[in-house]
């Protein structure tokens, strides 16, 4: 469990990095799109957790 989490918000951190290194020339539709982006990531976490799907058994 501990592993998907790593590999999921490492996933994230990848796509988040590029976007802030170049903050000063992106317009503010990125930054809703990263916004949608994340928001979407946890939302389906939660929905996964709350389901049991990252419980062991």
């Amino acid at each position: 469990m501990f592993a998907l989490f790593f590999v999921v918000f490492d996933v994230e951190t990848v796509f988040l990095y590029p976007w802030e290194m170049s903050s000063d020339v992106l317009s503010v539709s990125v930054y809703i799109n990263a916004s949608i982006f994340v928001l979407m990531l946890i939302i389906s976490s939660v929905y996964a957790w709350r389901k049991g799907a990252l419980e062991w058994s």
